[in-house]
């Protein structure tokens, strides 16, 4: 019902319509059989993002990556997942005995991987994310169609996002935060602003005040930065809500960009996710987001939360810690770390074990206090000390 809608404008000033990315689907479907695994190495550019949204319209399995991975850590997830096809920068195409561009559109290549057997995957498998940002850990996550379609609904209805929004992308597409944003607007007919410039780049600020987002989003890194560049004191009156999640943020730093939305009368969302839940979990309303500094808020719609304790059992009173449980049908399907992976069925059953500690206060909204396991988050991405160790 978008196809003459604008769904992205770059920061080249090109546009392309929803039917654009009908015709980009097409021209995939005739290149890639369904059920095929593709690398997507990623960047926030129009041809990861027709890759991306073409891969999943044609029931293509997309690992996405991003483009600037170490070359040793994508062999190494090539050698455990022999994907059929890589869709990458054409300049980062070694081509050989064992495969061959067979499309380009522009910069990027896809490349079929002649050696490679067809892979069994489970049929409600969509889509895999990395567990951890940095190390290359072949840990994935298996997200289902059920997974992304619910969450992105559920996020397109909690932030009340329709056909008039135009968010900017500060976060990669291959990050499950900068990924959610894309699902949560295309499906409600936004037009996304396309640009892989960072906030530091003068570009980045030439273009935001050109196209004049409604709204812009974050990990706890990036408002540290933007309080750098003196954010707080812009005038941008087209910005009409903030998002921010990938981890806790400096208390002072929420108090500072909450009272600045109030003052500006933009809408300001705390969020908290994992990649195992497609990622978003809950939200704190923007009428609260002074009241309750430091809560990760209530659930989104369709979800439910619930505390236990050591022995499993629920927690039911107030102001007690206990490990945070997630409910709904956003949750993954599982993990793969090999191949075979690929082909299990749903081993979560909508329950996702958060691994972070966490009480709730009589009014049912949520703080996190700790974690469970040895998990770090840096810039937004989720570091397993446990791997570093191994790796070490």
């Amino acid at each position: 019902q978008h196809n003459d809608r604008v769904a992205v404008i770059d920061d080249k000033n090109n546009q392309y319509k929803y039917s654009d990315l009908t015709s980009f689907k097409n021209d995939f479907k005739s290149k890639i059989p369904a059920r095929s695994l593709v690398f997507c190495l990623c960047k926030n550019n129009i041809e990861s993002l027709i890759g991306y949204y073409s891969f999943l319209e044609n029931k293509i399995v997309p690992l996405l990556l991003d483009v600037e991975i170490h070359q040793d850590l994508l062999d190494s997830l090539v050698d455990i997942y022999k994907p059929n096809y890589i869709w990458t920068l054409t300049s980062k195409v070694v081509e050989s005995q064992k495969s061959n561009i067979i499309y380009n559109y522009n910069n990027y290549s896809l490349i079929f991987l002649k050696s490679n057997p067809p892979i069994k995957m489970f049929d409600s498998l969509a889509l895999l994310l990395t567990t951890s940002g940095s190390t290359g850990s072949p840990k994935l996550v298996r997200l289902s169609y059920q997974n992304l379609l619910s969450n992105a609904t559920s996020i397109s209805k909690y932030l009340s996002i329709d056909e008039n929004e135009r968010p900017i992308t500060s976060l990669p597409i291959h990050y499950s935060f900068g990924m959610s944003i894309i699902n949560s607007h295309l499906i409600s007919g936004s037009t996304i602003l396309l640009t892989n410039k960072s906030v530091f780049s003068p570009e980045f600020w030439k273009f935001l005040k050109s196209k004049k987002p409604t709204s812009i989003s974050g990990v706890p890194f990036t408002f540290e930065m933007l309080n750098k560049l003196r954010f707080f004191s812009m005038d941008l009156p087209f910005i009409t809500s903030i998002t921010q999640a990938g981890g806790k943020m400096n208390l002072n730093l929420t108090k500072q960009l909450a009272e600045y939305c109030k003052k500006t009368n933009k809408h300001f969302y705390v969020m908290y996710g994992q990649t195992e839940a497609s990622p978003r979990i809950t939200y704190l309303p923007p009428k609260k987001s002074l009241k309750k500094i430091g809560s990760i808020g209530i659930p989104i719609p369709d979800g439910n939360l619930s505390l236990v304790d050591s022995n499993s059992q629920i927690i039911y009173e107030n102001e007690v810690e206990g490990e945070l449980v997630y409910n709904g049908p956003n949750v993954c399907l599982g993990y793969a770390s090999k191949i075979a992976d690929l082909g299990k069925e749903d081993e979560n059953n909508g329950i996702l074990y958060t691994g972070d500690i966490a009480y709730r206060d009589s009014d049912n909204y949520f703080y996190i206090t700790g974690r469970k396991k040895r998990f770090i988050k840096l810039f937004g991405n989720r570091i397993n000390l446990d791997y570093v160790q191994q790796l070490l």
